[in-house]
C-alpha cells in the first residue's frame, strides 16, 4: 500500500499573526468653494429663522445662564438643533460650534478643513420680549478665516450675507430688491452714531457705562440694539457709523464681521489688534481711528 503524504502545518506560529491593516486616514479636502459654503449657510440660516418667527411657542422655557440676565429658550436649543441638521445633510464631515450645543465633530469621512460658526437666535433677550432685534448668525471658517457668512434678522426681513472677496449684500425679503453693501466716506467722531452692547456680568455693565458716559459728549449719539450680529451688519448697510464691545465670542462676530469687512469697514479689536473674542470694533477705517484713539483716552475706573 502506497504511503500517503502526511498533511503540512501552515498555521500561523503563536506571536507571529499579521498586523491588521490600519484603518485609513481621512482624505484631506481641497478648499471648498466660499459660494457652495454661503448656499449652505443661507439653507441653514433660512430654515432657522422660519422656525423662530413661526415656531414661537407660548411658553418659551427661558432659564438664565451665565447671570440671570443671560437668557437662553428653547427656540434657541430648537434652532440651533436645526441648523446643524441641515449643515450636516450636505456637509457631514464639518466641525460645528454653536453657542447652546458647544462643539461637534464631522463624520471624519474626510479631514474636511470647515468649522461652522452659530448663534441660533443672536439678542435672545429681545426674542423673550418680542422686541425688534434678533437674528440667526451662521458662518464658514476655513483654515482659520471667516469665507461665508449669513444674519437672518427676521423681523425686518432682511437677509445679509457676503463671502470673502465677492462683496456683501442685503436681501429684503418684502421687495424681492438685493442691496450691495458698500461704505461711502464717513462721518467725523463729533457725527458718528455709534453702537454698543453690555455684559451680562453688573460690575463689568458699570465699568461699560461709566466709558459710554465719557464716550458720549465726544459723538452724536449712541444706540444699543441688543445684537452683535446686526449692530455689524447694521454698520454695513450704513444705519449706524461704528459698533464696538467687550466680551463677545467668535459666533457673535463671525458672520456679521465678514459683511461688515466685505462692506469697507475695518474690523478690530478694541486695541486696535486682531479681532478675538471678548474684543470687537467696526467701522469706517478712518472713523475707526478716531473712535479707537477717542477710547484709549478714557479711563473707564
Amino acid at each position: 500500500m502506497a504511503d500517503h503524504p502526511r498533511p503540512v502545518d501552515v498555521s500561523t506560529p503563536p506571536g507571529l499573526e499579521p498586523e491588521p491593516d490600519p484603518e485609513p486616514e481621512p482624505v484631506p479636502e481641497p478648499d471648498p468653494d466660499p459660494g457652495a459654503l454661503l448656499e449652505v449657510a443661507l439653507d441653514a440660516a433660512l430654515a432657522a429663522s422660519e422656525l423662530i418667527t413661526n415656531g414661537r411657542p407660548a411658553d418659551l422655557e427661558a432659564v438664565s445662564k451665565s447671570s440671570p440676565t443671560d437668557l437662553v429658550t428653547v427656540v434657541d436649543r430648537r434652532a440651533e438643533e436645526l441648523v446643524a441638521e441641515r449643515i450636516r445633510r450636505r456637509r457631514p464631515q464639518d466641525r460645528i460650534v454653536g453657542e447652546e450645543r458647544g462643539e461637534s465633530a464631522g463624520d471624519g469621512s474626510t479631514d474636511s478643513p470647515v468649522t461652522w460658526w452659530v448663534d441660533p437666535i443672536d439678542g435672545t433677550t429681545n426674542y423673550v420680549y418680542d422686541h425688534p432685534g434678533y437674528a440667526v448668525s451662521v458662518a464658514a471658517q476655513v483654515d482659520g478665516r471667516i469665507v461665508a457668512g449669513v444674519v437672518a434678522d427676521p423681523t425686518h426681513a432682511r437677509v445679509h450675507r457676503a463671502t470673502l472677496g465677492g462683496g456683501a449684500y442685503c436681501d429684503d425679503e418684502r421687495t424681492g430688491r438685493t442691496t450691495r453693501l458698500e461704505l461711502g466716506d464717513p462721518p467725523p467722531l463729533a457725527r458718528a452714531l455709534v453702537a454698543t452692547g453690555f455684559s451680562y456680568q453688573p460690575e463689568v455693565r458699570t465699568a461699560q457705562a461709566r466709558l459710554l458716559a465719557e464716550l458720549m459728549g465726544r459723538i452724536r449719539d449712541v444706540r444699543r440694539m441688543g445684537a452683535a450680529s446686526l449692530d455689524l451688519c447694521a454698520v454695513a448697510a450704513g444705519r449706524v457709523d461704528a459698533y464696538f464691545e467687550a466680551g463677545l465670542e467668535t459666533w457673535d462676530f463671525a458672520a456679521g464681521g465678514l459683511i461688515a469687512t466685505e462692506s469697507g469697514a475695518r474690523l478690530c479689536g478694541l486695541d486696535g489688534g486682531e479681532v478675538r473674542p471678548g474684543s470687537v470694533l467696526c467701522a469706517h477705517p478712518d472713523l475707526a481711528e478716531q473712535l479707537l484713539a477717542a477710547l484709549a483716552s478714557i479711563d473707564p475706573h
